[in-house]
């Protein structure tokens, strides 16, 4: 008996892109796309839509759109959901340890070869984690790191001050108090080992722990 394809769901806000991916995986037997999404919210239309998927490929960052890592998040909540594979170009820590934290089974870069690509699909397929090489290596520092690592609060917070943001709008960007904003920043600083904002961002970006867009 000859199994079935794997069922993919692309998510990204590029069409050119998912084009591109459609047309990949068309020429291989054993998976195919069945559905495509712009974004995280149009992604979770599709899948409480009653589509079969067996694995999502996610961007994570799409325009207004609701974002691959909340996506992330939400599609692990549904019951049964698929394996969430990401493909995006970027490979900050931040991205990395958000993804994964909201329950990504792996991470690959859109500068895959296509093999690999394919490769990390079935094995992301199979519940198994499948990560870029790049990515496996960062991951492997942090872990050799004698450095203390940054939640995935701390993360955002970080990413969002090094955007501009004050405490206040920080603290209404994630729904969360002033006080707790101030909470993390200590952490943060003491994590980085430095002792203001400026620092941080300028430690942050050096080490290539956020990116700013």
């Amino acid at each position: 008996m000859t199994e079935r394809p794997l069922r993919i769901l692309l998510v990204d806000d590029h069409p050119v892109v998912r084009h591109g991916l459609k047309a990949m995986f068309a020429e291989i037997p054993d998976m195919g796309v069945v559905a495509e999404a712009a974004d995280g919210e149009s992604a979770l239309a599709v899948l409480r839509s009653g589509t079969e998927v067996d694995i999502v490929l996610m961007d994570l960052r799409m325009g207004e759109g609701v974002d691959g890592v909340t996506a992330i998040r939400n599609v692990n909540d549904l019951p049964d959901p698929p394996q969430v594979l990401v493909l995006t170009t970027y490979d900050t820590d931040a991205d990395i340890l958000a993804a994964v934290e909201a329950g990504a089974t792996g991470y690959m870069l859109k500068d895959a070869p296509p093999d690999q690509l394919r490769e990390a699909v079935r094995t992301a397929a199979r519940g198994r984690t499948a990560l870029a090489p790049d990515v496996a290596d960062r991951l492997m520092d942090r872990l050799r790191s004698p450095r203390p690592s940054l939640s995935g609060r701390e993360l955002e917070i970080l990413r969002l001050l090094a955007r501009g943001l004050s405490n206040r709008a920080i603290s209404r960007e994630l729904f969360i108090s002033e006080a707790t904003v101030k909470t993390h920043l200590v952490h943060v600083f003491d994590k980085l080992g430095v002792d203001n904002r400026t620092a941080a961002i300028t430690t942050a970006l050096r080490r290539g722990v956020i990116r700013v867009d």
